[in-house]
């Protein structure tokens, strides 16, 4: 491989692991259960990366300030009734395992909470393939810059030589405040209209075309 970036950032949800679908009927399910409007399909995915909070502000914005804490409750009850079932994207196991192989530095930048994060590190076997995550718990949301400049300063990378893969508008907007460049998950949660309106390197439509961008350039 090339050696153009040293340090590849991996989104999670929409980008390593299928569960888009998952998450937005979780969002669904939750107003359903207090009586809310429910918002349709495209509403509930554009907040797919954001922070729990940030993204439930986002899908049901007239929500009193004191049943946010119910909303999230009745969010986690229906998501984390499937979360067993998801699986990763075909291919990203492979991809992940290829890339730790030619000597990049991988890391996760995700709006899971850490509990969330580190159960699914544990479920899918990649823990040990990255060497640093960041998670919304933990850091402004995205698109704030705060997850990528503490993963580069973490492992003493430049943004010059850090790329960032993700499905969200908000992981394009994140590198860009973070002065980092972005590749572009097409198969994810966002309108490819959207992703390419940021300026990605690429836009790829299956994670076999994110290996072979990598391979190619990377």
């Amino acid at each position: 491989m090339a050696s153009r970036f040293e340090l590849l950032v991996f989104d999670w949800d929409g980008t390593l692991l299928d569960s888009a679908a998952a998450i937005v009927a979780a969002i669904q399910a939750a107003c359903s259960d207090l009586g809310l409007p429910t918002p349709a399909d495209e509403r509930a995915r554009h907040v797919i990366g954001l922070g729990l909070h940030d993204a439930l502000r986002y899908a049901v914005p007239n929500l009193p300030e004191e049943r946010y804490p119910l909303m999230v409750e009745r969010y986690r009850h229906h998501y984390l009734q499937h979360d067993h079932e998801l699986q990763l994207f075909d291919g990203a196991a492979a991809l992940i395992g290829e890339l730790a192989t030619a000597g990049f530095l991988l890391a996760v930048a995700t709006g899971k909470s850490r509990l969330g994060l580190d159960r699914a590190l544990r479920s899918s076997g990649l823990g040990g393939y990255f060497h640093a995550s960041r998670c919304a718990d933990e850091c402004f949301s995205k698109p704030h810059p705060q997850m990528l400049d503490e993963l580069m300063a973490e492992l003493s990378v430049d943004p010059e030589r850090t790329l960032m893969i993700g499905d969200t508008t908000h992981d394009l907007l994140m590198a860009r405040n973070a002065g980092v460049a972005s590749l572009a998950a097409g198969y994810g949660a966002h309108p490819a209209a959207a992703l390419d309106a940021l300026g990605p390197l690429a836009r790829l439509q299956a994670i076999e075309e994110v290996a072979q961008w990598l391979r190619m350039n990377a």
